[in-house]
C-alpha cells in the first residue's frame, strides 16, 4: 500500500528498520511518536515532508541528533542560532540542503509555497515561540 509523506511520516530504527508511521494529525502527534518509538531513544529519525506557505511561528531544537533540511519546491532561508554562540542564515531553493547540528535552534522564512524534506533526530525536540 502506498502512503503519502505529506501525511504519514517514515520512522527510521536502529538495525537499518523502516516503519510506516500513522496519519499526522497536529503537534500532539509528536507526543505519540515519541512513546511508540521510545526504545529506539536518539537513534530513531523521522522522515517527514511538509508544505509550507508562510514563515515558521516558532524556533525548535533538536538535542539528540543531527537534522537534515532539504528543499524540494520553492525556496526558503533557513536561521540557526549556534550553540557556540552566532547566528547563521542559510537560503535554500530546490535540491538544496542544510543540516541543523545537534543543539541548534532554528526557524525558517518561505518565500511563497514551500515543500521541504526533514531527517529529523526528534529524541527531546523543544519548541518556542518566534
Amino acid at each position: 500500500m502506498a502512503h503519502s509523506l505529506f501525511s504519514h511520516p517514515i520512522h527510521l530504527g536502529p538495525g537499518a528498520t523502516a516503519v510506516a508511521e500513522p496519519e499526522f494529525t497536529g503537534m500532539e502527534w509528536y507526543d505519540s511518536y515519541q512513546e511508540r518509538h521510545a526504545d529506539d531513544g536518539p537513534e530513531g529519525r523521522l522522515v517527514s515532508l511538509y508544505r509550507f506557505d508562510k514563515s515558521w511561528e516558532s524556533w525548535e531544537v533538536h538535542p539528540a541528533g543531527h537534522e537534515v533540511v532539504c528543499c524540494i519546491e520553492g525556496s526558503m532561508t533557513l536561521h540557526q542560532q549556534l550553540t557556540g554562540g552566532g547566528e547563521k542564515s542559510i537560503h535554500l531553493g530546490p535540491g538544496d540542503y542544510a543540516i541543523n547540528p545537534p543543539g541548534t535552534w532554528h526557524t525558517a522564512d518561505c518565500e511563497g509555497s514551500v515543500v521541504a524534506l526533514f531527517i529529523t533526530a526528534g529524541w527531546g525536540t523543544e519548541n518556542r515561540p518566534r
